[in-house]
This record gives structure tokens, C-alpha cells and sequence, in this order.
């Protein structure tokens, strides 16, 4: 039984796709006192998300225009760096050392930049097999899978799982992400954490070189190449896995399916990393969490702790702000089954977003 995470959200094909906002904002009057073109660029997962916080905004900010697009965290992050977004979206915070002033071209010469949690979803293991309607993976099998260790579907590491499965005894196709990637970063993080023994890989946003494997561009083309193909296997956010199988992820011998509410306890039980300023809320996901499931993304907007231009910083404080707020958690938990931030999340982002300049 496929679990369904989404309430409406369409599966668009298009490898790159700019969310421009759907009202034409020329000659209006501005809702919120704000005016202006905000331009924000990274993660594929975030795309039914933002579609939705745009168009709300928007709505209330008749005089603003907000472009995102969803073209890749590491696609995100580059762009905030050199100055081409006001803000990324990225599925995993910026690392330490590409951190610190006069890295961040939109940002002022002494400010750092500052990553704010706002979007929290399970990553499906979507997979495409004939027959096939429940699928239950162990860490091992599912990272023997990706690792090109076993490459039948009738392996016995799957079919202890699945004894009342059909699989077929023939060979797994799996799928991964062709770019720099935070899915892929969470996705083979949890593989490492969890069977170190058998993906001996670092969490990384680059798939390793020489694997067995179809590689695609972005979120969508993962999707497209599980759902045309024969026998295949993948992984992407659970908000765009459409009427693809999602595998269930044994952890700590139970079952535990890809759910929004499986995928908010583990950030509610990981510890902020240390080290970082007091309003960079980078997680330390516990993969491990009672309870929780393990391939989870934790998706940031990434601002600056102080912008050259005051004007861009007003509309991304006010944007970003809403995406984090309850109501913005509550419109991306319908539109895209995310989970929403908990209450001292939420507070954590408003005080972090609030100290912007």
C-alpha cells in the first residue's frame, strides 16, 4: 500500500522549471507596503512549496514579484554566492568552511551568511516494478541496491522482507540525481549512517563516480525516469513521488514509512550542530531517532546576515519570514505533505530572520 504524503500536487516533468508568481503584479498597489523583484534559486524538493508561499505572498504583497527557481541546491548555493539570488534554497546548510565575510557577493563585505530551516520532508525510495505493490527495504539492501552489490530483484536480502512480494528475478535499474544535489546529500548520508558496512561513502550532493546507475537532471527527471522505465528504483522528495511505490525503511526492526510525521521527529529530537553564530540554525540530524524515518531532508533558505541593499533585505525578511511562519508551514504542509517546523523551530527562524539587515 503507497503511502500518500500530497493532497494536490501535479508531477511536472520539466528538468528546470523558474516559479515565476502566477498574479501579474505590474501597476498594482503593493498589499504590505513592499515593492519589488526577489529572486531566489536552489532546491528541486522545495518546488510545490514554493509554488504555493509565492502565489500566498503575492497575493498579500501585490506590489512584489518572487521568482524561484528550483534548479538544484548546489545550483542554489553557487548562485547565492556570486550574488545572483537573494536567497537559496538548499537541502542541507552551508558547511563551515564555505562560510564567513566577503564570501557572499549580496551580501555587505563583513557579513556572514546565515542558513534558516524551513521545509521538512521524508525522501521517498520510489520505485517502478511490475506486480510489485509493497516493497520493504533493510539500510543493507537499500544500500546494496545503490551500491551495485545487488542487482536482482529476487535477492535474498529483499525477499526476507518482502516473502509475500512477487519480485521478479530480474535486474534493478536504479536511478540517481546527475547533479549536485541536497536529496542526494541527506539520501546518502542516511545510506552511510545507517549501513556503513555496505556504502562506504560519505554524505555527499555529488553521486559517487563508477556506480551502476541512470543519472537525471533535478527531482522531476528522477521521478520521470522511475515512472517510464522497467524494474527501476530511485529516490526524491516524497512531495513529487506521484503515484509511484514508496519502499518502507526498516529501522530499528520496524517498519517506519516515508510520512511527514516520521520525518518532523527527527528533527525534533536533533541537536543544532555547534560552532555556528547564534542565528545559524544548521541541524545535526539523528538518523537513528526512535521512531523517526531516516531518509529525511532538512531544507534551508540560506540569507545573508546583512544584505548590500537594504531593499532586498526587507523583501527576503519578509518573504522567508513567512515561509517559516506557522502560516506558511501550514500552506506548504497541504500543498507539498511536508511537515510542518515545530513551534520552537519556528521561534528560533523568526528571531534569526528578524536580526537581518
Amino acid at each position: 500500500m503507497k503511502t500518500k504524503l500530497i493532497t494536490a500536487v501535479a508531477l511536472v516533468a520539466a528538468s528546470s522549471l523558474a516559479l515565476a508568481g502566477c498574479a501579474t503584479n505590474e501597476g498594482s498597489t503593493t498589499g504590505g507596503g513592499l515593492s519589488g523583484t526577489l529572486t531566489g534559486k536552489g532546491a528541486s524538493s522545495q518546488k510545490a512549496a514554493q509554488e504555493k508561499w509565492v502565489a500566498d505572498f503575492q497575493t498579500a504583497n501585490t506590489g512584489v514579484t518572487v521568482n524561484y527557481s528550483p534548479d538544484g541546491s548546489g545550483a542554489g548555493r553557487e548562485a547565492f554566492t556570486a550574488g545572483a539570488a537573494a536567497f537559496a534554497g538548499s537541502d542541507r546548510a552551508l558547511k563551515t568552511d564555505e562560510m564567513g565575510a566577503g564570501k557572499f557577493a549580496g551580501c555587505a563585505a563583513d557579513s556572514n551568511a546565515l542558513d534558516l530551516p524551513v521545509y521538512v520532508s521524508p525522501i521517498a525510495v520510489i520505485y517502478n516494478v511490475e506486480g510489485v505493490k509493497d516493497l520493504t527495504l533493510s539500510p543493507q539492501a537499500l544500500a546494496g541496491i545503490f551500491a551495485g552489490t545487488i542487482t536482482k530483484w529476487n535477492d535474498p536480502a529483499i525477499t526476507a522482507t518482502n516473502p509475500d512480494a512477487k519480485l521478479p528475478a530480474a535486474a534493478i535499474n536504479p536511478v540517481h540525481r546527475a547533479d549536485d544535489s541536497g536529496t542526494t546529500e541527506n539520501f546518502t548520508d542516511t545510506m552511510n549512517v545507517l549501513a556503513p558496512s555496505v556504502w562506504t561513502w560519505e554524505a555527499d550532493g555529488l553521486w559517487p563516480d563508477g556506480l551502476k546507475g541512470e543519472a537525471a537532471t533535478g527531482t522531476s527527471g528522477v521521478v520521470q525516469a522511475v515512472t517510464t522505465g522497467t524494474n527501476m528504483i530511485g529516490y526524491a522528495d516524497a512531495s513529487q513521488a506521484g503515484e509511484l511505490g514508496m519502499a518502507k525503511l526498516l529501522v530499528n526492526g520496524t517498519a517506519q514509512s516515508p510520512t511527514a510525521e516520521a520525518a518532523a521527529a527527527i528533527v525534533d529530537n536533533s541537536p543544532l550542530e555547534s560552532g555556528r553564530d547564534a542565528n545559524d540554525l544548521a541541524v545535526a540530524l539523528d538518523r537513528k531517532a526512535e521512531g523517526a524515518y531516516p531518509a529525511v531532508l532538512l531544507s534551508y533558505a540560506i540569507v545573508c546576515q546583512t544584505y548590500k541593499d537594504s531593499a532586498t533585505a526587507n523583501l527576503v525578511k519578509s518573504y522567508v519570514g513567512y515561509m517559516a511562519s506557522a502560516e506558511g508551514q501550514a500552506a506548504a504542509a497541504e500543498a507539498a505533505g511536508s511537515a510542518p517546523l515545530s513551534a520552537s523551530m519556528q521561534a528560533k527562524v523568526k528571531a534569526a530572520i528578524d536580526s537581518v539587515k
